[in-house]
């Protein structure tokens, strides 16, 4: 197989379960009749996007995702990776184009060995030691391989979904309950920073797992994600390792470095007007999907060239989506060309 073009694609499926089967604490069932909505909305951007590979976020159980394809007239397009998704969880899973996918999947739920977040002798001899013990990822992490060109190693795809900025509840702690008093008044800033720390911690695990994949080598990395941050807050900072985007005649490139699809396509469009989340409002950019080198412009390893962002978000107006059964989160599609570099 060589392709001479492709597409990949992020999208969170908002909580896709079986109809009647539990959810989160909070979520009530889908009705029948809201998840025949849901799966007509989902396979019309699926036909909407084509893309080849499509990472998901938010799958309860995999027959709702079949129930997706088959519904669609996509069962015979697409190869549905979603072994572990029981309905007892959610999971990351994946929509790739029959005769791309080069190897089993492989889901991470632990975090790697080399993850260690401790400091007991800081630089700064004012800064106190930090110990963070988070063993595993909310949503386990999705690695598999796909084969785009015959004559080039096969892309490593990774799909995640990083902990949100939902504070976690604290109201049910022990220590809590034993002095609800001093803590009543603090529950969202406490639950906020143990989002945060929960989020950096999967985002650094997942950095650790992509260096290793990455580091000396020239295997092409792709990552698609809801990773619940904007494009450059300090979690995609810590996963993208802040590459240096050069321009003109420029040749540069990464080797453990990420470029982000949305920072690409600034650089050929005037305006920016890319979000993916709408909360209290607020307009945010949580669903990326970053790039190794073999996939930037100016790199001197470049294999395929940037061809283009387009981001379906005009649902995240609906004041209801379970009853027109809408996401809660834009789709991102992003497109390359086959153009390697010419050596001279």
């Amino acid at each position: 197989m060589n392709r001479k073009n492709f597409s990949v694609a992020t999208f969170n499926l908002y909580n896709l379960q079986l109809p009647g089967e539990r959810m989160n604490p909070g979520q009530t069932p889908w009705t029948a009749d809201e998840y025949a909505r849901k799966l007509t909305w989902i396979g019309s951007q699926l036909k909407t996007l084509d893309a080849d590979v499509v990472g998901l976020q938010e799958l309860w159980h995999r027959q709702a995702m079949a129930d997706v394809l088959a519904a669609s007239g996509l069962d015979q397009t697409y190869e549905l990776i979603a072994s572990p998704a029981d309905g007892d969880r959610i999971i990351c899973a994946a929509l790739v184009k029959h005769g791309l996918r080069a190897a089993d999947p492989v889901w991470v739920d632990t975090f790697p060995e080399a993850m260690r977040l401790q400091s007991t002798t800081p630089m700064d001899p004012q800064s106190p030691g930090i110990y963070v013990n988070v063993p595993r990822f909310s949503r386990p992490v999705l690695r598999m391989s796909i084969a785009l060109r015959d004559d080039h190693p096969h892309a490593e795809v990774f799909v995640a979904h990083l902990k949100s900025k939902l504070p976690i509840r604290i109201d049910t702690e022990v220590w809590y309950q034993q002095d609800p008093e001093t803590y009543k008044p603090h529950v969202t800033a406490l639950g906020s920073a143990l989002a945060t720390i929960q989020r950096t911690a999967e985002a650094t695990a997942l950095r650790v797992l992509l260096t290793d994949v990455m580091k000396g080598t020239v295997t092409p990395v792709i990552v698609l994600g809801d990773l619940n941050d904007g494009q450059h807050s300090n979690t995609l900072n810590i996963l993208t390792e802040q590459p240096r985007y050069l321009v003109g005649e420029s040749r540069g490139g990464a080797d453990i470095g990420l470029y982000t699809a949305q920072t690409l396509q600034e650089y050929r469009d005037t305006r920016d007007v890319y979000y993916t989340h709408v909360h209290d409002d607020l307009r945010e950019s949580l669903d990326h999907v970053l790039v190794s080198e073999q996939f930037y412009d100016h790199s001197e390893r470049r294999l395929w060239l940037f061809d283009g962002l387009t981001i379906n978000n005009d649902h995240l107006n609906s004041e209801d989506h379970k009853l027109d059964g809408t996401g809660d989160h834009g789709v991102v599609k992003v497109r390359f060309a086959y153009r390697p570099v010419k050596r001279l």
